[in-house]
């Protein structure tokens, strides 16, 4: 098979690495040239964990190739995959405007039966816009050539992406065609060698799972979040209301952990497109706004307990942060909790020093010399009058506290992940607190 993959961000490289690593020869497409010419080198401009291995490997045996003109490797293409970008508009909306345009391109540009697969994340009724606009080229250029659109959302989780790609819990392939569903199955069938967790449904279904998947996890970490504040407020404990509601099998013990909120790419941009979308069929989606409403609040806390701790008086006090990434093992900073407290305390008059495994450099572009970035985690702390944990990177998990009571000026954690053992962090001396 040959496979055209347009978009080389995230999820398009992810698709496109993945499968040349079961033999298939794969053409990763995308309009900023110094990134093709990155990718070329078989340099990697993500974190994501196995990642630069698979792309490195597969360059050299001549499966992945990287360019800019997809007329150049279009042609003999069985599956085109749309990967590319829909930020949110101003509305929340999803803007589709790149996927749209890249509908028109190929439509311009096949040459024969293709299966135009949209993995791009995208409101319910654009996979058939996308057939719409390759209809439209193709009779402009008088050209009788078949083709068939899918809906084949991705479910990528950010460092984890690669054995998620390589052994999906599911792949959902919305079709209207038998071809199509068969040119699919044969496509993710070096997946499915175990067990067949494919999926196909009508593209308007394919296109609602992926939004509704997204829109659920992130319930049940705003949930957890309520129930964490609460907590607080009449002296329970949300680890052990997480035990003991996980424990019951029609709930589960995953996505219950409290924190300070959730960021990234898709979570909070999903939610918002989900009530857009509800919004352009009158219906208001009152739970989903309580959501995204309770998880903007819910980053404000580390700060305010910080605050609280001072008794509001933050000026000129040294914060040490550790974590930057929304998540661990990604550089993915995109809606990432530890940029609004760093705001919050920039405007507080605070100086702040930072440092996250992966995430520096990507801060260091978004951020410039607002805030110190430390080489390691230690060095961060030095001369701190609290320390803010935001992200729950493994080094962060034990780190030497003798050490940290050594450098920090006052021995204050505000643990915005709840990963340390509040009592054991009291008796050696640090004023601690946490979500819940």
């Amino acid at each position: 098979m040959k496979i055209i993959v347009i978009g080389s961000g995230y999820v398009g490289l992810v698709t496109g690495a993945c499968l040349s690593e079961t033999g298939i020869d794969v053409c990763c497409v995308d309009t900023d040239a110094a990134k093709i010419a990155f990718l070329g080198q078989g340099k990697v401009p993500i974190y994501e964990p196995g990642l630069q291995e698979i792309v490195e490997r597969n360059i050299r045996t001549g499966r992945l190739h990287f360019t800019t003109d997809v007329s150049a490797c279009i042609g003999g293409a069985d599956v085109v995959f749309i990967a590319v970008g829909t930020p949110p508009d101003q509305d929340g909306s999803a803007d589709t405007h790149s996927v749209i345009e890249v509908a028109r391109t190929i439509g311009r540009t096949i040459t024969g039966y293709t299966v135009v697969a949209v993995k791009s994340t995208v409101p319910v009724g654009t996979t058939q816009q996308v057939g719409t606009e390759i209809r439209k080229e193709l009779h402009k250029r008088n050209a009788s050539i078949e083709f068939d659109v899918v809906s084949n959302p991705e479910f990528l989780k950010e460092g984890r992406a690669v054995s998620d790609f390589m052994t999906p819990d599911r792949v959902v392939v919305g079709a209207e065609s038998t071809r199509a569903e068969r040119t699919m199955e044969l496509l993710y069938k070096p997946f499915m060698m175990t067990r067949n967790r494919m999926l196909f449904t009508d593209i308007a279904t394919a296109e609602m799972i992926k939004y509704a998947a997204n829109a659920m996890l992130a319930t049940r970490i705003s949930f957890m979040n309520e129930m964490a504040n609460l907590c607080e407020r009449v002296g329970a404990d949300i680890d052990n209301v997480r035990r003991g509601i996980g424990a019951d099998p029609r709930i589960g013990a995953k996505f219950l952990y409290a924190g300070c909120g959730y960021g990234g790419s898709c979570f909070p941009k999903d939610v918002r497109a989900l009530i857009a979308t509800a919004d352009r069929f009158g219906y208001p989606m009152p739970l989903l706004r309580a959501v995204d409403r309770i998880n903007e609040a819910q980053k404000e806390i580390p700060f305010r307990k910080l605050k609280d701790h001072f008794d509001g008086h933050l000026e000129n006090r040294t914060i040490a942060v550790w974590g930057l990434s929304f998540k661990p093992d990604t550089d993915d900073i995109r809606e990432a909790p530890a940029l609004v407290v760093i705001e919050r305390l920039l405007k507080a008059g605070c100086r702040v020093k930072a440092y996250d495994p992966a995430a520096t450099e990507t801060v260091r572009k978004k951020l410039g010399d607002k805030i110190l970035l430390a080489d390691d985690m230690y060095a961060a702390a030095e001369g701190a009058d609290s320390l803010v944990v935001m992200t729950e990177w493994r080094q962060f998990r034990h780190p030497d506290w003798l050490r940290l009571l050594g450098v920090m000026r006052h021995p204050v954690l505000i643990d915005g992940r709840n990963i340390y053992d509040r009592g054991m962090l009291i008796r050696i001396g640090f004023a601690y607190y946490r979500i819940g």
